[in-house]
């Protein structure tokens, strides 16, 4: 379709007017016009003419999403995305509504995320034809590893043979300058010599040289993400994982993080998809302290979901010290989501535990004692650099399983409930839950990979021979089983009640530090549940006078099925019990 043709409709002049809004903030100098042409074109919005009826929530209390890599379980001489197809189909098929297939693209390192070709799947894990399936049965969420590329790719091999389009796609950027407020998850230097056919060059890495940072100041590479989107999207992508997105902009003199363009473009991105289809959701992986990361909601117009990063830290922290202050105090003070938007509430990822969201949370001494700790239970810990200030801890590698193996204590008897009780709650959480594969499986650290690879992320990324998993979860007596059964209990129970819809109503409880408890009320004020969890490795008495429960309606506890009469009475939980107290009618 001609660019006329394309503005005689009402509504794509619409858009077209929007995205000129857009660029007129991020590129001052450009074409305005003609590059909101060209992102319209390369979404392919002429086909999308009559628009799609929008949802104002697109996830209810039912949603659950299921992380994994293509080839977290395999099986000898069957492709990786046919074995995990196989799996969800047994074993996750009324439970999972979405799954995310972290990057199946060919790669260079950092296991998906240092992309060679963005058009293409691993040959290793399979074809397009192999996501569709997937993608048929479950909301399929994908990665746009936006930020950088693989130093192996086309475009990188353009860029240093001097031929277009990437020799314009990268940072060219002068060793002698001044960058040291710029903030970096790594240690290694942030600009890598390069040989070019215009002599050396240094580029911008800010994650590793084999990373390469975008260069997002070209509205050209804007283009190309857009039409990685509509391919995407061709195939059956509706969630849009923007990873690292937070370093998009770079700016000398400035942190080069969370920069107005990057928060623009964002807005731009949410406007084109929304005019495309509004099932389709952006979610922003910005592992930075909490109040930066909130403000990717935007108002209402840039994220859908935002990952919920300061959860995971602060749920360890109180699993071991048996004190929920911190976590209570961030929880009253995180906002209600905006209509249209949510949390998404996750515990464990293919990455590790990051303490860059506690930071203004829990003190150096609070972050020092989870490090330490964590370290006597096998974890590895990730630096990263403050320049001249030296080294802080970045993030805890370890499986989620290991990492309940006990208290600031030590280890003790209840590393099985510990790890049921925090997934307990995050799944009492207003927002939209998402749990780890390895998490269901309740897979130990795999130190065996660490060794192999040199990575200490590869220790919470083990890959299962599904022809060994699958015994374990039907034996009895394996923990795999054991935990898989009464989390999957716990997920389905959750997906039963209106009152844990995402949006629904949410007030923190004021309780002693050793419980921590919610009040959910769903949108209709059918349901309340009230859910209080123990966080100590001790019984605790709750009395049931200070929830406030109404007197005429009848109170039972959802995990248990007992019901409770006496409303002045007490219950005595067992070390990390959780009740989920309801008064829906049965």
């Amino acid at each position: 379709m001609s660019s006329d043709d394309l503005l005689a409709h009402s509504s794509l002049d619409s858009l077209h007017q929007q995205l000129v809004d857009h660029l007129q903030l991020i590129y001052p100098d450009t074409d305005h016009g003609a590059l909101a042409l060209q992102l319209m074109q390369a979404l392919g919005v002429e086909g999308r003419v009559d628009g799609v009826e929008a949802r104002a929530e697109p996830w209810d209390e039912t949603d659950l999403i299921v992380i994994t890599y293509g080839d977290s379980l395999k099986r000898e001489g069957e492709v990786p995305l046919h074995t995990l197809k196989r799996f969800l189909d047994r074993y996750l098929a009324k439970l999972a509504t979405g799954v995310h297939i972290l990057p199946f693209f060919p790669y260079s390192s950092d296991d998906g995320f240092s992309v060679i070709d963005y058009a293409r799947v691993n040959p290793n894990l399979g074809e397009w034809q192999d996501i569709q399936e997937i993608a048929a049965d479950s909301r399929l969420m994908a990665d746009l590893v936006i930020n950088h590329c693989s130093s192996r790719s086309r475009w990188f091999e353009q860029f240093k043979a001097g031929e277009a389009p990437g020799k314009d796609y990268f940072i060219s950027a002068d060793p002698n300058g001044d960058y040291h407020q710029v903030v970096r998850p790594r240690t290694s230097d942030l600009l890598r010599p390069v040989t070019t056919a215009e002599g050396e060059r240094h580029v911008w890495c800010t994650f590793s040289h084999d990373q390469v940072d975008l260069n997002f100041a070209n509205p050209q590479v804007l283009v190309e993400m857009v039409k990685i989107i509509a391919l995407y999207l061709s195939q059956g992508v509706t969630i849009f994982r923007l990873d690292a997105v937070a370093f998009l902009w770079k700016e000398l003199g400035t942190n080069c993080l969370n920069l107005p363009q990057t928060h623009e473009i964002i807005r731009l991105l949410r406007t084109l998809v929304n005019f495309y289809d509004p099932k389709i959701l952006l979610v922003t992986e910005t592992n930075i302290p909490n109040r930066e990361n909130l403000a990717y909601f935007g108002n209402g117009n840039e994220a859908h979901a935002i990952y919920n990063f300061s959860l995971p830290p602060l749920l360890l922290h109180t699993m071991l010290t048996g004190d929920c202050n911190a976590l209570k105090l961030w929880q009253m003070s995180m906002p209600p989501a905006q209509l249209g938007t949510t949390y998404l509430n996750f515990i464990a990822s293919h990455d590790g535990i990051g303490l860059r969201p506690v930071e203004g949370l829990l003190d150096d001494k609070q972050i020092a004692d989870i490090a330490t700790t964590m370290e006597s239970f096998g974890a590895r810990i990730s630096w990263r650099s403050l320049g001249n200030q030296g080294l802080r801890p970045y993030e805890i590698n370890i499986s989620l399983f290991d990492a309940m193996k006990g208290t600031l204590e030590g280890s003790d008897e209840y590393q099985q409930e510990r790890f049921l009780c925090i997934h307990a709650i995050m799944l009492a959480l207003e927002g939209l839950p998402a749990i780890y594969i390895h998490s269901l499986l309740a897979t130990k650290n795999d130190h065996a990979k660490v060794r192999n690879t040199g990575n200490n992320r590869s220790i919470n990324r083990h890959c299962w021979d599904v022809d060994e998993l699958e015994p374990l979860l039907e034996d009895a007596n394996s923990h795999h089983h054991q935990v898989f059964v009464r989390l999957t209990q716990l997920v389905r129970m959750r997906q039963q009640q209106a009152a844990f819809h995402p949006s629904a109503t949410q007030f923190v409880l004021h309780l002693r530090d050793e419980l921590f408890g919610l009040w959910r009320q769903s949108k209709l004020r059918d349901q309340s549940v009230f859910a209080v969890a123990n966080v100590t490795n001790q019984p605790q008495p709750l009395r049931l006078s200070s929830l406030n429960l109404i007197g005429t309606d009848t109170w039972w506890d959802l995990l248990s099925d007992e019901e409770y009469t006496d409303l002045h009475g007490e219950i005595e939980l067992a070390p990390y019990q959780v009740v989920w107290l309801t008064n829906k009618a049965r």
